[in-house]
């Protein structure tokens, strides 16, 4: 169980493996057939493209200017913005039919040779394929079929030549811009070498010419449909100051908002003095109610009021006081309440209170006509404010229709402007021509062509005709289902192979040299393979050997008659054998052997009209003994598939130790399968790179089908040096390649 899991998985790693020695052998199997079909492919195509007629291309190159230089502002009119889309958008004009048709028409180019190949001239004898014509036949038979056609197409042949001429025209333009820039490539490809350079160079002067063709065209379109805007403009515009101008002088409106502005200065003058009035009110309100709580006349109490004590004068005039009773009581130290310097300063601080007095008793009746006046004052311009609220209300209504009167105007003007603008610059460039392309270089003559690339179409052709042919190779090698070596055997039939026979030269003389090679060659290759064969199939069989042994094939053809032949000679060195033809349909084993083919043979024991040493022979050659087929019987399987037929070989088993028995193919007729149940086993011959896999399962299918004991494959046919080189399969080890067993072994 190990051994046989580890076998799967080796078997699954070799499949999974991709062997690059398969695709080295399929090359170098079909090598002379790739070769010689791509050598083919080439001469042909050399031939080809020698004949094929050269095309020349010109080349210029276009500057599309994307903002222009203009004496004044017209962008608006021609529509230049330098973006993206306006480059593409000329591209597209450049291989537009309009410009390709006005550049033919210029040309001539209907004309032109290039254009109007000469008709090939055939034979007279074979001008009657160029007079011949299925439509004119047909119209003789029936003429209403195509009269219609024919006036039609008499009336348009002109404009679907020059339409065929057109398409033609374009397939040979290439526009090709250069990245990043305003460059363009104008190419053109013509078999006349002078007309491709030509043809690059009108394109360009013939799309600056219809550039500025459009231009001026639109620039008069323009100004006349300025000119007549700019009329009915005016009379608009003159129109609506008239009304404008009514309006102020109905309404006695001055200045340009009608007054509405100086009332709003007034409005916020008489608002700012107000609110200041109001504060000075306030602020004057708390010192009246003081005062009039202490009394206008109440001195002392009224200099208690911070207002009032804060006063300039006040505070001047109590230093004053200050002072005097500081002097007053330096004075009183001095000389005493009676002395005369004392009565005067007494005096002199009694006019100082009093002059304090009065002056607080002043600043109070002050801040009382203050407040009244305050209170006045914001009275009147509480009035004044209203008065001008009022007057600002009636400005409004007639500002609203002023303002409405004048936007008219305003509007009406600034577009008259914008007329008169576009007018005047329009006017001014309708004689100024300026292109918004120039050609930069100049298409010159070509002298090489561009095509046909012999040496790259020759390449080409080889390696396309190359792998063409590598690709049928492996196709033909994956469609080959054929026998070829050792391992197609263990793979394909899943048998045993007991050996293989190689390809033996024939010539005239010796047509199957084969049948005696392994007498006139004992230590050839072949003899050796032979040997190996009897070897397995003698191990094959160590505890019950066998004793009949038949050798078939698929289909007639594939050696089973050699291989019998081959393996009576090797057996008859180890024991005795008795090689039987039973294929009495074919028989050949006479002819192998030169025998006569009148002799007495298997047919005429079976029938028992003669006696068994009348019909065995001994081949003294090979030391072997042959009974050949005998007298043909009409009906060979039931000869086959008698009693008689099984006794007889049972009977000769007892008396050799080996009988071969030869067969006819079992896929031709059933003929080895009625052997089944007497044969002890099976060789079956499968002819190298002939007998295919699905013929050859087939084959030994039907054998098993009735119970037939298949000993292996004999693969017969192989073409050693081949094999070896372009399949890599080495048999060394089924016959001698080293020389071991040779004459002087």
């Amino acid at each position: 169980m190990e051994a046989s899991s580890k076998d799967q998985i080796t078997l699954v790693n070799s499949e999974e493996i991709i062997d690059l020695r398969q695709f080295w052998r399929v090359l170098m199997s079909q090598k002379w057939g790739i070769l010689g079909f791509s050598v083919i492919v080439t001469l042909l195509t050399t031939l080809i493209v020698f004949n094929i007629t050269p095309i020349f291309k010109g080349t210029s190159t276009l500057l599309i200017e994307s903002q222009q230089t203009h004496v004044v502002s017209i962008q608006e009119v021609y529509g230049l913005d330098g973006s993206s889309e306006y480059l593409l958008t000329q591209f597209e004009i450049l291989k537009s039919r309009s410009l390709a048709k006005k550049v033919i028409l210029k040309y001539q180019l209907l004309n032109h040779p290039a254009y109007n190949l000469p008709e090939i001239e055939l034979p007279e004898k074979f001008k009657f394929i160029q007079e011949f014509s299925i439509k004119e036949t047909v119209s003789e038979y029936f003429p209403s079929l195509f009269s219609t056609q024919t006036e039609k197409s008499k009336k348009e042949t002109d404009d679907i030549i020059l339409e065929n001429m057109i398409d033609s025209f374009l397939e040979n333009l290439t526009v090709s811009p250069i990245k990043k820039t305003q460059l363009v490539k104008i190419s053109f490809e013509s078999s006349d070498p002078k007309l491709s350079s030509a043809m690059a160079n009108a394109i360009g002067d013939t799309y600056i010419e219809d550039n500025l063709a459009a231009k001026l065209e639109l620039t008069v379109k323009a100004t006349t449909w300025l000119n007549k805007q700019l009329k009915g403009q005016r009379v608009e515009l003159t129109s609506a100051e008239h009304r404008l101008q009514q309006y102020r002088e109905k309404e006695k409106i001055i200045g340009i908002d009608g007054g509405l502005g100086m009332a709003e200065r007034e409005i916020e003058l008489v608002s700012s003095k107000l609110v200041d009035s109001r504060r000075e009110r306030l602020e004057l309100l708390s010192l009246y109610n003081q005062i009039q709580e202490i009394g206008s006349t109440n001195a002392n109490r009224l200099q208690l009021i911070p207002s009032i004590l804060g006063h300039a004068l006040v505070q001047n005039l109590k230093e004053v006081v200050a002072g005097v009773e500081l002097r007053r009581s330096e004075v009183s130290n001095r000389y005493g309440r009676k002395h005369p310097k004392m009565k005067a300063i007494s005096s002199e601080l009694s006019r100082a209170y009093s002059n304090l007095n009065k002056q607080i008793i002043s600043i109070a009746r002050g801040i009382e006509n203050k407040y009244k006046i305050s209170v006045e004052t914001v009275k009147s311009l509480e009035g004044s404010l209203d008065e001008t609220r009022d007057d600002m209300q009636q400005l409004s209504s007639k500002e609203f229709k002023l303002n409405e009167l004048q936007q008219d105007v305003d509007t009406k003007r600034a577009l008259f402007d914008q007329f008169y603008t576009r007018f005047s610059e329009t006017s001014a460039t309708g004689d100024l021509k300026t292109a918004n392309a120039r050609i930069t270089d100049l298409a010159a003559t070509p002298i090489e062509p561009i095509k046909p690339n012999i040496k790259l179409l020759v390449a080409l052709a080889f390696f396309a005709s190359f792998m063409f042919a590598v690709m049928v190779a492996f196709i033909l090698r994956a469609l080959d289902n054929t026998i070829k070596t050792s391992f197609d055997v263990e793979t394909k039939l899943n048998e045993v192979l007991l050996g293989i026979l190689p390809l033996l030269e024939s010539d005239r003389r010796n047509q199957n040299p084969s049948y005696n090679h392994f007498h006139d060659h004992p230590h050839s290759t072949y003899s050796e393979s032979l040997r190996t064969i009897r070897t397995g199939v003698i191990l094959s069989s160590l505890d019950n050997p066998y004793k009949v042994i038949s050798v078939t094939s698929s289909v007639p053809g594939e050696g089973k008659t050699s291989t019998s032949l081959g393996l009576a000679f090797s057996l008859a060195q180890v024991g005795t054998v008795l090689l039987i033809d039973a294929d009495m349909r074919r028989p050949s084993i006479h002819k192998a052997l030169e025998l006569s083919p009148r002799r007495n043979g298997l047919s005429n024991l079976v029938a028992q009209t003669h006696e068994m040493e009348e019909c065995i022979s001994t081949y003294d050659e090979g030391d072997f003994d042959v009974l050949t087929c005998g007298i043909l019987p009409p009906n060979p399987s039931e000869l086959l598939s008698s009693k008689r037929f099984a006794d007889l070989i049972h009977g000769l088993s007892l008396i050799y130790d080996k009988v071969i028995i030869d067969t006819a193919p079992c896929q031709a007729v059933s003929d080895a399968l009625v052997l089944a149940p007497i044969v002890d086993a099976y060789l079956y011959v499968v002819k190298a790179d002939s007998t295919t896999s699905h013929h050859a399962r087939n084959g030994m299918k039907r054998i098993r089908q009735v119970n037939g004991n298949i000993a292996g494959v004999v693969l017969n046919h192989v073409d050693v040096k081949n094999v070896e080189k372009y399949y890599g399969e080495d048999y060394s080890g089924y016959y001698d390649n080293y020389g071991y067993t040779g004459a002087n072994s």
